[in-house]
């Protein structure tokens, strides 16, 4: 994942900002406005405008899904990426939710300016929507897949370990209702899932706090999505790409 800056809101510190060359981000950074992102901020409801895309700092945005008597998460976004992609797909709407999951920082952009920029710089940021938009569709698969075919335990494990990669830090918040939704359970199994992997040492949950003690011992209970998704996106945006 893209490493951490001295600038809180660096431009650098979003993979698709910092795969593209210096004098295209200087161009967008007078088109990008730095905000706060809170746990539970709605970015987005079902058949409303998008107003805005976001290119998250740190912190998790989640896509969900609500369904008649639940709510599931179909993907997530951190700094790797772009929450709007229906915007750069063509749409002015979705189907699904948008909020944040882990609080943060983000880099927002007004939508029509969005399409503007797509447009006119020359296909660079263009193409590399592209392929995180791939990388996208990797993680909706594996996550369809997942939650038929794995284990409670090894999808826990490999959300959370998606979490951190994207905060960059092995202790974060990370509340009841979201992990439920993360790792499609009800919330009363949420404690006897994560107390399964304090148990073995991984990780300790405390207060909505997550902090992961043994990140090897978690990965060996992860399921192999969190290293298919994981690969997909470097091949995407490699993380040492060139961001000078």
């Amino acid at each position: 994942m893209a490493s951490g800056t001295a600038d809180p809101y660096d431009l650098r510190g979003n993979r698709i900002l910092a795969a593209l060359p210096k004098s295209e981000r200087e161009r967008l950074r007078g088109h990008l406005e730095p905000v706060e992102l809170a746990v539970g901020d709605v970015l987005w409801r079902p058949g409303e405008r998008i107003e805005a895309v976001y290119f998250p700092v740190t912190g998790v945005c989640s896509i969900v899904t609500d369904l008649d008597n639940s709510t599931v998460e179909v993907a997530t976004v951190g700094d790797e990426g772009v929450v709007g992609l229906p915007v750069f797909l063509g749409v002015a709407t979705s189907t699904e939710r948008c909020l944040c999951q882990v609080p943060g920082r983000a880099l927002r952009m007004d939508a029509d300016r969005f399409r503007h920029e797509i447009a006119v710089l020359d296909g660079q940021l263009q193409q590399t929507l592209q392929r995180f938009t791939q990388s996208m569709f990797t993680q909706l698969a594996r996550n369809a897949g997942c939650i038929h075919s794995h284990l409670t335990h090894q999808r826990c494990a490999r959300w959370l370990l998606m979490t951190a990669d994207r905060m960059h830090s092995d202790r974060f918040p990370l509340t009841q209702k979201f992990l439920a939704q993360m790792i499609a359970v009800r919330r009363s199994s949420v404690s006897e899932v994560a107390g399964a992997l304090a148990e073995d040492a991984c990780i300790q949950y405390s207060r909505g706090i997550i902090t992961i003690l043994d990140r090897d011992r978690l990965q060996a209970h992860a399921c192999s999505c969190y290293r298919i998704i994981r690969d997909a996106l470097d091949t995407a945006l490699p993380p040492h790409a060139d961001s000078a």
